[in-house]
Parts: structure tokens; sequence; C-alpha cells
């Protein structure tokens, strides 16, 4: 009886490096996405594959605990007694970390892949350009949202819908973003219908700080998600579905809030590529 523990752990021990190794690296989206990624099912079925793989790491590495200790009790029990010494798994020691229905797969909580390199050479404006080139969008700054009194911004300002969302921006910002928000509903449909807004316009200064005004407050940024579940912010993770929407607005010309120190991936805002572009074309 205290043969079969051994043959059994040691088959675990043997195949766990195995899986352990070989998998994620068959399944590493490296492999398939070399640049802008819009395939949003080869993206969802590359992460449900991903996900699976860490429940069965998580599994291997509780069957290996769970035989470690029936190999350590056989060690100390009598001969005939291996049977009734023998502790019972738990119930939810194999159980599944979450959903992977497709329908859910867009909300599902990702790590950001290579998440300081995303906006691919796109700069931001920064509070210190935008005040430059446009003065402050209000002459006293609070932490409230309050009006823009700014004529320059303040004229080019406008409420629309945009695809599925209502926004409050700088009238080329909304343009852009129509564009972005076309190109999902021809692509993804699925995903269009479920983007949701956490807010645009807000003149107010940046929390912390004393007369900054946060690109929200030019009208030149927006805070999105999926299902309008609002994303944790600087934790390196966020909504996959979010990720597929980075594609499509970098595509434009939009920085994405993931690749800043403190992470935040809900929020979309113009590069200041696009927005000298617009200067010179005499749009702002």
């Amino acid at each position: 009886m205290r043969l079969l523990p051994a043959i059994i752990i040691g088959l675990a021990i043997v195949i766990a490096p195995v899986i352990w190794v070989v998998l994620p690296g068959l399944l590493s989206d490296e492999e398939f996405f070399d640049g802008p990624a819009i395939d949003s099912g080869a993206r969802i079925e590359i992460e449900m594959l991903n996900q699976r793989v860490e429940d069965l790491q998580i599994q291997i590495e509780t069957l290996t605990s769970e035989l470690a200790k029936v190999a350590a009790i056989a060690e100390r029990a009598p001969m005939g007694d291996f049977g009734s010494s023998v502790p019972q798994p738990q119930e939810d020691t194999f159980r599944q970390s979450g959903p992977n229905d497709i329908i859910d797969a867009y909300a599902q909580v990702v790590l950001i892949a290579n998440r300081k390199n995303v906006n691919q050479g796109l700069e931001i404006a920064g509070p210190r350009y935008l005040t430059k080139v446009f003065g402050l969008p209000r002459e006293n700054l609070s932490d409230r949202c309050e009006s823009m009194t700014n004529p320059r911004l303040r004229d080019q300002l406008v409420t629309e819908e945009v695809g599925p969302i209502r926004v409050r921006m700088l009238k080329p910002a909304v343009e852009s973003l129509r564009k972005v928000m076309e190109n999902i509903r021809l692509t993804d449909p699925d995903l269009y219908e479920r983007i949701d807004t956490a807010g645009a316009l807000c003149v107010r200064q940046i929390r912390g700080s004393r007369g900054r005004a946060s690109t929200h407050s030019f009208g030149l940024a927006v805070d999105l998600n999926i299902d309008g579940v609002l994303d944790t912010l600087g934790d390196g993770r966020t909504q996959l579905g979010l990720t597929i929407l980075a594609d499509f607005f970098r595509s434009e010309g939009w920085v994405w809030g993931a690749a800043w120190g403190r992470e935040d991936s809900m929020h979309f805002e113009v590069s200041r590529q696009m927005l000298d572009q617009w200067i010179n074309e005499g749009r702002l």
C-alpha cells in the first residue's frame, strides 16, 4: 500500500512541469498578434484557452499538494490503516476560477500584455502642453467638475450621441471618436453594443494638484468600460473588451491610459500628434 502513493506522486511530479512549461508556450498570444489586433473572436478564443491553462496549473498545484499530504500520512500510518487515514479533498478543489462562456468574454478581466508599449510611439499632450497652447479651460479650477469658460475651447464644445454612448467633448475629438466607433461597429458589432462610458468632459484640477487641469478638462479624453463595470485603477489588468478597443483607438491616433505608470485602462485621450494636426488644419 505504501508503494501506491509513491507512484502517484512520482507521476504527478513528472507530468506537472511538462504541462506547466509546454502548454503556455503553445498558447502564447505573441505568435498570433504581430500588429494591431482587431479579430475579436480569435482574441477571445486565445484568452479562454489561456484561462483554461491557468485553471489547469492551479489544479496541478492542488493535486500535487494533496498527494504530498497523502504520501506523508501513508508514511506515518500503520499497515492496514491507509484507507481510513487519507484526507478527502475539499469540495471546491477543482472548481473553475470563473465562467468562460463567450458571452462573458468581453467583460473578462485579463492582464495587459506589454502595456508600457501599447501606444506604439503616440505621445500624450499633457496638462502643461495643453495649457501652453490653449490656456486653462477655466480661470479658477477646483476639485469639482465645473463649466468651461475658455472662449477658444468653449466654442468648440459639442454634446452628441456617438455610437452607443453620449459625450460632451471638443468637436474634432467627437468626430474622431465617431470614426473609431464606426470601425468597431463594422468589425465587431457584439462588442460595440456593450461599450459604456464613465464620462468625458470634466473641468477640474488633477486630484492632489493645485491649478493643473486634467486632459478631461480640455474635452479631449473619454473613459470607457464594458457593460458599465468600472476598471480597477493601477492593477495592470483590464477587461478583454478594452484591449480590443485600444487597437481601434490607436489606429485613429488616440492614446490608451493602460501604458501609464499608474495604469488607467478606461482612459482614452487624443494624442499630441493628432492634436497638433488639428491645430495646423485650423480646426482648433
